[in-house]
């Protein structure tokens, strides 16, 4: 005689019509499930005379506590730039408390991201991922979407997408700071723009554009550079070359490695920072306050967008509604790497 097949997860899922993962958060007892999905989850489970066993639970623990981060970035870039460790920083903050791991991945490019993203799919090790560094057109939305995985973009993105965004808006930052230095007297105002596939760096260029617009200026000098101090430096370079007469008395850069990096190179050609160029930079980074002279910058809150973006992922996969996240604006912090122009030359 045949024994009729135990009831599974998938089957208390179907019939309760949530995911797997919020089944799996219900029956092992996890918080993060609205009243209501979980007593029709459990409801579902006494119909079907679902039962637990050793071997499937553990695969449901698995699979229901671990969500997934795939990086295309090098991997030095990590540890230099602060921006990765405080987010990651969050997401760990807040996953620990929920009994949850992070699967990470670093990558070389986006070829190797898809192939990350197919087989974190594929061999179900986890139940969501971040979607961090949007690009301009970015095609891993409709990759998330064919592979059916729950996903928290950092930024709405600039094509359509289902997933909940946290609301993260860097113009209001660049735009502070070009007023800010608008206000000092400066007229010309280069940018040290991030890379314009990114949909960070694009939309950073765009609002120093738009706030120099504003303001009645022509838009200054822009040098594209890859977000690290190697790359900073050479942007400084290029736009200190041409001497004093056609150099900017301001340059904002798209982050703080950057702009770190921009000091030290006016340092190099002996222009006073900032009796003779003012800096700007973008994050805030705790080293920020303790180069010479303190960096101007745009604080924002990597940590704190972490962690909400961990509680937002952690409630879809759960099965609930989950709309997009709103964050704290970003705000500039004056320091002593900005001041007046100098006086112009006879």
């Amino acid at each position: 005689m045949t024994r009729p097949e135990r009831p599974t997860i998938r089957d208390v899922a179907r019939v309760a019509g949530v995911s797997k993962g919020a089944v799996s958060f219900v029956l092992n007892g996890r918080p993060g499930v609205a009243e209501g999905t979980r007593q029709r989850i459990l409801d579902a489970a006494h119909s079907l005379g679902w039962t637990p066993s050793h071997q499937g639970r553990a695969l449901s623990v698995s699979r229901a506590f671990a969500v997934g981060l795939v990086l295309a970035r090098p991997p030095e870039l990590l540890g230099a730039d602060p921006f990765f460790p405080a987010f990651i920083a969050g997401v760990e903050r807040t996953l620990s408390e929920r009994g949850q791991a992070l699967v990470l991945q670093v990558v070389p490019d986006a070829a190797a991201e898809e192939d990350g993203y197919r087989q974190l799919a594929g061999a179900g090790r986890v139940d969501g991922v971040f979607l961090l560094d949007l690009r301009v057109g970015d095609p891993r939305i409709a990759l998330l979407e064919e592979l059916r995985m729950p996903a928290v973009t950092i930024a709405r993105p600039d094509v359509p997408s289902d997933f909940p965004a946290l609301l993260v808006d860097d113009r209001p930052g660049i735009t502070a700071a070009v007023r800010h230095l608008v206000e000092l007297g400066h007229r010309r105002i280069a940018h040290v723009a991030g890379p314009s596939r990114f949909l960070h760096g694009s939309v950073r260029r765009r609002a120093w554009e738009q706030a120099l617009t504003d303001a009645g200026l022509p838009a200054g000098p822009v040098v594209e550079a890859d977000f690290t101090a190697a790359g900073g430096a050479q942007a400084t370079r290029a736009l200190l070359a041409g001497g004093r007469a056609g150099r900017p008395t301001a340059i904002v850069y798209a982050n703080d490695l950057m702009a770190i990096a921009g000091l030290s190179v006016a340092l190099e050609h002996g222009i006073a920072v900032p009796a003779q160029l003012s800096v700007t930079g973008f994050d805030n980074t705790e080293l920020a306050g303790y180069v010479s002279p303190p960096l101007t910058s745009v604080r924002t809150d990597p940590y704190g967008w972490g962690r909400s973006a961990a509680e937002a992922l952690l409630a879809l996969i759960a099965g609930e509604t989950v709309g997009d996240i709103a964050v704290p604006p970003a705000q500039l912090v004056v320091r002593a790497s900005t001041a007046a122009p100098p006086p112009p030359t006879v």
